[in-house]
Order: C-alpha cells, then structure tokens, then sequence
C-alpha cells in the first residue's frame, strides 16, 4: 500500500512540473514586453528579382540604312548609360519598310521565340496581325506611370490602343507624301517643283527633253510601288476619298482609282530604267548625285541626307507631292511588348526610354521624322523637320496603308500582290480589278 501511495505522489509531481514548464513557455500577454523579432532578409521586389538573369535586351527593326541605323544607335546609347551592365543585340534585318524583317519576326513569333521588343508600324499592322492573335502585352500601365496620356496626341493613341488598351509605343511621326528635288537641275533648266499632278508631267518632260531622269524610283521591294501609288491616289481623290478606300466608303471600282492607276503608269515612262535592282535610298542618291531630278519617298529621306551631312534647303529641296499640299499621310514606327519576351524588365525598359522626350529627341532629328510626342525640342531639328512639325499640327491627317496605319497587314498584301502585276504590264483594269478584290478578301468591300 505504501508503494502505490509513492508511486502516486510521484505521478502528481511529475504532471506539477509539466504544468510549469508550461506556464514558462506561454505566449506574452498584453502586460508583458514581447520577444525581439528574428531579424530577415528582405525580399527584393519582382523587378529586381527578375533582373538578377537579365543582363541582355534583343532589339529587333529592318533599320540598318544611314539617318535611321543613327537614330536607333542614339537610343541605344542613351539605355547603355541607364543599364550598362546589360547587353543590347541590335537583331536588324534589311530591307525597305520591313519587306524581310516580317517575314523572320513572323516566323519567330509564331515558333514562341520572340524577341524582348520590336519595330511595327503603329495602327493596323500591329493590332490586326499581333494584338488579335493574342501575342503581346499591353503597354497602358507604362503610359499611365510615366505621365505620357497628356504628351502623346489623343488621335494617335486611338490609333495604338484596341479594346481600352495601349499596345505600342510610337516613337516617331513620318510623312510619307513628300517629293524630294535637286534644286542645281531645277534651276538650270529653269523650272519650279510641282505642285499638281498636270504639273508633274509638264516638268518631266521638259526633264526629259533635257537628258535628264525626271523621276528616281528604286523598288526591288513591291512597297515603294505601293509608297508611290498612294501619294498618287491622295493627289487624285483628296482625304476625305481617300480615306473611304480604307473604311468602304470610297468606291475601288470607281473613276478615281482607275485614274489613278492611269497616272501610275504615265510616271513609268519617266522613271530610270534599273528602277526593280535599287533600293530607296539608292534612289534618293539619284536626285543627290544628278542622276535623276526628283524622288517621291517618305522623310526617312531626310534622315539618309542628314547622315550624308547634307544641309535641307541647301543640297536639296523638298515640297509636298503633286496635288497633296496642306495634307499630311502619316505613319508612325513604334515598339511593343510581345509576350514570352525572354528578358520583360529589360524590354520594358527599352520601352521607356522610346517614349522618353530624351529618346525621342535624340532618335528622330537623326531618322529624318519628328517626335510622337508633343514636347520635342525644336531647336535640335533642321528646317525640313521644323516645317514637318508645323504641317502635322495643322494639316488634316491621314493614314499610310503602306506602312500599316491605314489597312492590315492582309489587306496590304494583297494590294502588294496587284501592284507587283501592275507593274510588270501596266494594265490597269486588271490592276483596278485586283486592288478590288484584296478589299473584298479584307472584309471591308462586298462582292
């Protein structure tokens, strides 16, 4: 008996102690003061995480000729000294307008191997063929964080943005309605630039008659056909028609296309014969060199001069092609975000330095374009770009379909498509015909 009465006092002392050691590892109440915290290391926020494996940016554009492989490298220059332990591959692939680079971005987009950003033409050709096939980002949020809404002009970002978002960012403006002339051949043989269409051939023969090429074309790319044909077509209809083409409200089976084409096929007879083996700078050197008097091409024109360290209004003259004064066809080069991009902190980046009024102002005196903002500098432009300004802000606007502003990038091919067979015969109610049906295979005119 005396045993199980020791055994139980031992039992009861033993859930004694249990109980305080209990009581002495109790949490602290309100009164008590509460333990130091352990000290931790602080998590870095998503942007610097992600940035511990990027250290390389891949840009990719078709810009490897003078004014705008500068322009580019000014960007560059200025995220390098931003970012300069990252890496940029300058991925460019020549040809006029993008002719091959779609083709390779095309393939590497498609194949899930795109690059962190790349050159488009703002406007249809980057919404129809990148945005509706669910490949990029949207870029509001970059917009919004660095105030741009109240710099970029509201038209212009209606063009960038479908479905309440934002998708690229501009960072030029170009005109492409311009008619570039070597003033020594003009005035010797005492002549004035066109200003209409009847002018045009008036001084292409006297051009001619003179021993002189009147028109310098170099379209080993069906786009400058096309460059060329829609300034004709604006000189021909106005904005107003011309426009219509593009929302169905202007007739491609009517008398102005058809008189277009017709003035088309005239020009041919007054352009250098190795018109398919040059390309468009090639052309604009023409006018330069005094091989040909006069060249209808966009401003990246100016650019190319200014890398040749040619003075506007000095080297050269310039004035609006045949019948398109106080109009301005426009275009806009822009970057965006595609998704998958291997590197996103840095493409981002690279965004913000696009739409930067640094980046700009940097980028665009060297292109040859003025800046999509409405800030820019205009002391660091020239006297060509400084009368581009004044022209856009006060011209109606109207959009290039051969640089993706007006029509998609389908539809532009199959204009592409009846030009190249316009141009090797020159039968323009077969090219009236095709030009049609590449709207009606677009979706905007019916059968």
């Amino acid at each position: 008996m005396r045993v199980k009465r020791s055994l139980l006092i031992l039992v009861i002392l033993a859930l004694v102690g249990v109980f305080a050691l209990s009581a002495c590892s109790a949490p602290a109440t309100p009164t008590q003061e509460p333990p130091p915290p352990q000290e931790e290391k602080p998590t870095p926020p998503p942007a610097e995480e992600a940035m511990q494996g990027e250290k390389e940016l891949e840009i990719f554009s078709w810009w490897t000729a003078g004014g705008e492989a500068d322009g580019l490298n000014a960007m560059f220059e200025i995220f390098k000294k931003k970012y300069p332990d990252v890496e940029i591959v300058n991925a460019t692939v020549a040809g006029g307008a993008g002719s091959n680079a779609k083709a390779v971005l095309a393939t590497r987009m498609q194949s899930g191997n795109p690059p962190d950003s790349f050159q488009v033409h703002a406007g249809h050709e980057l919404i129809d063929t990148w945005v509706v096939a669910d490949k990029m980002e949207p870029v509001t949020d970059i917009f919004k964080e660095n105030g741009w809404l109240d710099v970029f002009p509201k038209d212009l970002i209606d063009i960038i943005s479908y479905e309440g978002e934002i998708w690229t960012v501009p960072v030029n403006i170009h005109r492409s309605n311009v008619l570039w002339y070597n003033k020594d051949i003009f005035e010797k043989n005492g002549l004035e630039p066109p200003k209409n269409l009847d002018e045009f051939f008036t001084v292409a023969d006297a051009l001619k008659a003179a021993g002189v090429t009147p028109l310098a074309l170099g379209d080993n790319g069906v786009w400058a056909d096309n460059h060329l044909f829609e300034s004709i077509l604006l000189g021909v209809m106005g904005p107003e028609k011309y426009k219509g083409l593009w929302t169905g409200e202007t007739d491609w089976k009517g008398p102005e296309v058809k008189q277009a084409l017709e003035i088309f096929a005239k020009m041919m007879d007054y352009v250098n014969e190795d018109h398919s083996a040059l390309s468009w700078d090639q052309a604009a050197q023409m006018v330069i060199d005094g091989d040909a008097a006069m060249n209808i091409m966009g401003d990246w024109v100016a650019g190319y001069y200014t890398s040749l360290d040619l003075e506007p209004g000095k080297d050269y003259g310039w004035t609006p092609s045949p019948g398109t004064d106080g109009v301005f066809l426009m275009l806009s080069d822009s970057f965006g975000l595609p998704k998958g991009a291997p590197h996103p902190v840095n493409a981002r980046r690279w965004l913000e330095v696009c739409g930067s009024k640094e980046g700009q102002d940097a980028f665009n005196p060297l292109k040859g374009s003025i800046p999509a903002r409405t800030d820019g500098d205009r002391e660091l432009y020239n006297s060509y770009l400084q009368a581009a300004m004044d022209a856009f802000a006060s011209n109606p606007i109207v959009p290039s379909f051969t640089h993706g502003a007006a029509a998609s990038e389908g539809w532009v091919t199959g204009i592409s498509d009846a030009m190249s067979l316009f141009v090797a015969d020159l039968n323009v109610d077969e090219a009236q015909n095709n030009l049609y049906q590449a709207c009606v295979n677009a979706g905007v005119c019916s059968e």
